[in-house]
């Protein structure tokens, strides 16, 4: 197992005060397994930051686990990032995984500006437990879950846990992954934006950069 995927770095900062403090509140039992504390933390960032998917950051500063601790909402990826980070503050391997999926939940202004409900891309964490690189998505809080007639998705630490294939009555499709792009040690913020520009051209079309910050729902 190479240490990097353990590492304290400009984006996983976890030796930040923020980021100290969250670990204080999720709190690690004297003795607890890495499994344990896993499901606590998957759970924490959850729940703690509610689901918003329209604002993208284009500067790398906002990217740094840090920032978005600070925040009030965030979406996959700012949340994978969070989790990534407290993962890594008590070694336990972790890495940002991602994907394009076609979402169901909460994306209505995107699809009216892009026509499109496929979101590119979509962050995922890849975490090391009991000998095995399982999946988690702690993208959707339960309480938007139950207002969208979906069940929140748990995570056991021991199977991926990824999407909700359908909402809570199994009848309506919730969510489907389209691609993965696989997993990186780092935020790789230009390749992101790269993805994205593929996906919806109407972002070079209005001449989005470097180093903007998208309202998405304003485009």
């Amino acid at each position: 197992m190479k240490n990097l995927h353990r590492e304290e770095t400009f984006y996983f900062d976890y030796s930040s005060e923020i980021i100290q403090g969250i670990l204080l509140k999720i709190g690690r039992k004297e003795g607890g397994s890495d499994l344990d504390f896993a499901i606590r933390a998957y759970t924490y960032v959850r729940d703690y930051w509610p689901y918003y998917p329209y604002r993208f950051s284009l500067q790398e500063e906002d990217w740094r686990s840090s920032k978005i601790a600070q925040q009030k909402t965030g979406h996959c990826l700012d949340k994978s990032i969070l989790l990534i980070s407290l993962l890594r503050a008590v070694n336990i391997p972790a890495k940002l995984g991602l994907s394009r999926v076609r979402n169901h939940i909460a994306v209505e202004q995107i699809v009216e500006k892009f026509g499109s409900d496929e979101l590119v891309p979509h962050g995922y964490v890849a975490v090391f437990l009991e000998g095995i690189w399982v999946k988690a998505t702690p993208a959707f809080n339960k309480e938007l879950c139950l207002k969208m007639g979906v069940h929140a998705l748990d995570f056991d630490g021991k199977t991926d846990a990824v999407f909700q294939e359908f909402d809570a009555q199994g009848t309506n499709s919730f969510m489907e992954y389209l691609e993965d792009y696989g997993t990186f040690d780092t935020v790789p913020l230009e390749y992101m934006f790269q993805l994205m520009c593929e996906t919806y051209p109407m972002l070079l079309q209005k001449g989005v950069k470097m180093g903007d910050i998208l309202d998405l729902s304003l485009l």
